[in-house]
């Protein structure tokens, strides 16, 4: 079998959380939501962590969780860097410049994920067995419906994807999700199905990426609007699909996603937790 890393994106503030979700104790233990996904992935055939995190926070954050899963698993650390950021802005690049800290320390294929989401085992499970045999430039995305993925307590932001033939084909990123209704690119008012494919960043590529990721990255430095622009996954992906360098399997996934957009999001994913684990789920986490 081919050995899989699982990369964690950890290094985002939390905006309308307000704090650092990735470290949050979340489960009955105190565990935060990445330990539930480094469980999952590792029991699903993944090999080695990388974790994605600001320089700021390594020491906090090696004490609340990196502590606890080094001794489960392989563990590496690198630095989303914040050098190049103009004057003013605090936020960092963007997922897709995550991904291209990552290039140092991965040499085969990979799955991405955000720190603060919970995703279910069976996408890791599934991830991992399209990873063993995808070949160069034939990336996957786990989706999910999006009633699954919504808040009860304010809009959420998601990639709606357009599936055809089971690979994805375009992905529209919406920022104001609310009883199904989101806004359109020219202000008009949308209506999604409960039903709609939704990426929660849960990706797979192989090392072939990273070039295409340096290239479009210098590209991005050249645009506009640089204090709010970010360097995002689906932008680059689609783009490689629409000009037929890259193929994306989209894998269904019917499981329920948690995550926190809220502080009142809290206790529901606190109950949810505690019901897996009492579930035995989760034995030795």
């Amino acid at each position: 079998m081919k050995n899989t890393t699982l990369v964690v994106m950890a290094a985002g503030m939390g905006s309308r959380f307000g704090g650092l979700k990735q470290m949050e104790p979340i489960g009955p233990n105190g565990e935060a939501l990445l330990d539930f996904s480094v469980y999952d992935a590792k029991k699903s055939g993944f090999n080695k962590v990388v974790f994605i995190i600001k320089e700021s926070i390594e020491a906090d954050f090696k004490r609340l969780v990196g502590k606890k899963i080094e001794e489960k698993i392989d563990v590496e650390y690198v630095f989303q860097t914040v050098d190049n950021l103009p004057e003013g802005r605090v936020k960092p690049w963007g997922t897709a410049h995550a991904i291209l800290c990552c290039k140092d320390v991965i040499d085969g294929p990979f799955a991405v994920l955000n720190a603060d989401d919970y995703y279910g085992s069976n996408a890791f499970e599934e991830l991992n067995k399209y990873m063993q045999t995808a070949g160069e430039f034939e990336f996957a995305m786990v989706c999910y419906d999006l009633k699954n993925t919504v808040s009860d307590n304010g809009s959420v932001a998601r990639g709606v994807c357009v599936i055809e033939d089971g690979y994805m084909v375009d992905i529209n990123e919406r920022t104001d999700i609310e009883n199904f209704k989101c806004t359109g690119d020219n202000g008009e008012q949308i209506s999604l199905s409960e039903d709609s494919k939704v990426s929660m960043n849960l990706w797979s590529f192989g090392p072939e990426i990273f070039p295409v990721l340096e290239a479009e990255y210098e590209k991005f430095l050249q645009g506009d609007n640089l204090m709010k622009a970010e360097f995002l996954i689906p932008t680059v992906v689609g783009d490689l699909v629409k000009s037929g360098k890259a193929t994306v399997k989209a894998i269904p996934n019917k499981d329920k996603w948690y995550g926190i957009t809220y502080k009142e999001d809290k206790a529901t994913v606190q109950e949810a937790m505690k019901k897996l684990v009492e579930e035995g789920l989760y034995d030795g986490i």
